[in-house]
């Protein structure tokens, strides 16, 4: 019985790759003795350069090194390998307990563990026990992370997926935003780059765009479709849809950057938009962004009340309203777009024009 286990624990030992490195071959050859008749998958090295190499291009799960070594120390090896390795488990070796490495220097390198030299090794193969202890909670830590961070991700396109069918109800039933959110997207990012933002908040700007809407599922269809101009009962109920698309989106955490530019994209600089009448900075910032977008698509956009504004006037209305119900920064960045880079507006409409056009025909 007592065999048996034995040969459980060394067949188990096979699966975890040891490295020791020391410069002296008596201690390499004594630590492959002693390690493989416990089983382990064991490679030696005297050169610590070369060490840190093997470390770099093959897979191990211990190491075990010397302090004192030429022509490069133990801590100068585990500096070199933490560059591109935070995982391998290292347990270092002194000659004496004098030349023991500093407290701070094992803290700063995540050096697990460190004992004197023996022939017999006992303390050191405790640390090893313990190590690979260690390893194997880690690793299956690291399994079920990797499976809840699956289920995670299946759940995550699963509401994004539910939010976008959506996104495409409301267009179906309001043919004005029928494109308008995919545009204000594209206008969000254009400005977006124009002012340097960096990635995530270009990929806030696009993904917000495209949602700033979708609380229109809950304005009746009568209200949506209607061709005159609205009631200021009607209009009042159309001022929920942000607070019902922020309250939709609300509920997963994939969402949760781009809220507050659903919910206050009509919100206006002086403080008389809504739903919450905050007013300047107040304001999250690509909110700002996203309500500049979405006011241009509006003035752009035919209605049924009126045609497109043309440029010169979009132009102007944005100089007049600029500080009031815009951004003056975020304005004038955009107005820079339309003097001097208005083609790349054209791209957005004219793809989305295409767009439009095929999905009439397919779709109705």
């Amino acid at each position: 019985m007592r065999k048996g286990l034995q040969n459980s624990v060394s067949n188990e030992n096979t699966n975890y790759k040891i490295i020791a490195v020391d410069d002296e071959e008596g201690i390499i050859d004594s630590l492959s003795i002693f390690l493989k008749r416990s089983g382990y998958n064991f490679t030696g090295v005297t050169n610590p350069e070369e060490a840190v190499e093997k470390v770099r291009n093959e897979h191990f799960d211990l190491m075990i090194l010397d302090f004192i070594m030429t022509p490069i120390h133990g801590d100068q090896v585990v500096e070199e390998i933490r560059t591109f390795n935070k995982d391998i488990y290292i347990l270092l070796l002194t000659g004496h307990k004098d030349l023991a490495p500093p407290l701070d220097t094992i803290k700063r390198l995540d050096i697990q563990g460190y004992c004197e030299k023996s022939d017999k090794f006992d303390q050191l193969l405790l640390l090893i026990e313990s190590g690979i202890k260690s390893i194997k909670q880690m690793n299956e830590i690291k399994k079920i992370n990797d499976k809840l961070s699956d289920t995670y991700d299946k759940l995550e396109k699963a509401y994004l997926e539910s939010i976008q069918t959506l996104r495409y109800t409301v267009e179906a039933k309001d043919t004005y935003t029928r494109g308008h959110s995919d545009r204000v997207s594209e206008y969000s990012v254009l400005i977006g780059k124009q002012l340097g933002l960096p990635d995530n908040e270009i990929k806030n700007l696009q993904l917000g765009g495209l949602f700033h809407d979708v609380g229109k599922i809950g304005i009746p269809d009568t209200i949506l479709q209607k061709e005159s101009k609205l009631t200021d009962d009607e209009y009042s109920e159309i001022k929920n849809h942000p607070s019902i698309g922020a309250h939709i989106l609300s509920t997963a955490t994939i969402f949760q950057d781009i809220i507050p530019i659903v919910k206050h994209h009509h919100e206006r600089y002086d403080g008389t938009g809504y739903p919450g009448q905050l007013k300047g900075t107040d304001i999250p910032y690509l909110a700002r962004i996203t309500a500049v977008a979405d006011t241009f698509d509006a003035m752009t956009s035919k209605r049924s009340y009126r045609d497109s504004l043309p440029l010169d006037v979009v132009i102007a209305e944005f100089e007049k309203n600029k500080g009031t119900q815009f951004d003056p920064e975020i304005t004038d960045v955009f107005l820079d777009i339309l003097k001097n880079h208005y083609d790349k507006i054209q791209e957005i409409q004219e793809k989305y024009k295409i767009l439009k056009i095929f999905f009439f025909y397919f779709i109705y």
